[in-house]
């Protein structure tokens, strides 16, 4: 799908239970009105778990919001329209009164709705200088990577001992050999 500046994420607040047709009767509404220049993604927030059911196991996604649906959009009253009144399922968009409210970058990020993409130049075992929070300026060694996560485990040396801290992995760089 094409990249628009003018775009941003909503919360479309739905019916329980309603947020897999919600998404068909959406993407449906894009391809049949041709809206794929106003409607550019459309996500349930899901995770993956583990569940253990007469001794076997089993990957299952579930819905980490029930009841909503998200979609980057640029939004206009006749878009509002539509979603709201001509999309079986959806109760409206969540914000204060008519207009809804658009995510902020932050909010994007930490609902995990779009993922940044962190270039990782170091190793378990390198060196590495804390280079953001409380921590700034300390060197330590990777101990620990896990990028689905966003995290970076380093042992840091502080009153004499070795101390592992978990930073995101934006918040350190490899120091040069």
């Amino acid at each position: 799908m094409s990249e628009n500046k003018e775009a941003k994420w909503y919360i479309l607040h739905t019916y329980a239970g309603y947020e897999n047709i919600v998404k068909a009767n959406l993407e449906q509404m894009v391809e049949n009105n041709n809206l794929q220049e106003q409607i550019l993604d459309i996500k349930i927030p899901t995770e993956q778990t583990i569940e253990e059911k007469n001794g076997k196991k089993k990957a299952v996604e579930n819905k980490t919001m029930p009841c909503y649906v998200f979609v980057k959009l640029v939004y206009s009253s006749q878009l509002w329209y539509m979603l709201t009144y001509t999309c079986r399922g959806v109760t409206g968009f969540v914000g204060s009164g008519t207009k809804p409210t658009a995510l902020t970058e932050d909010e994007v990020l930490q609902l995990g709705v779009e993922k940044r993409e962190i270039v990782v130049n170091y190793a378990v075992g390198d060196t590495v200088r804390i280079t953001d929070g409380p921590l700034t300026s300390f060197t330590g060694a990777v101990e620990a990577l896990d990028p689905e996560k966003n995290k970076v485990r380093v042992a840091v040396s502080m009153f004499g001992r070795e101390t592992p801290v978990e930073l995101e992995l934006d918040q350190v760089e490899v120091i040069s050999q």
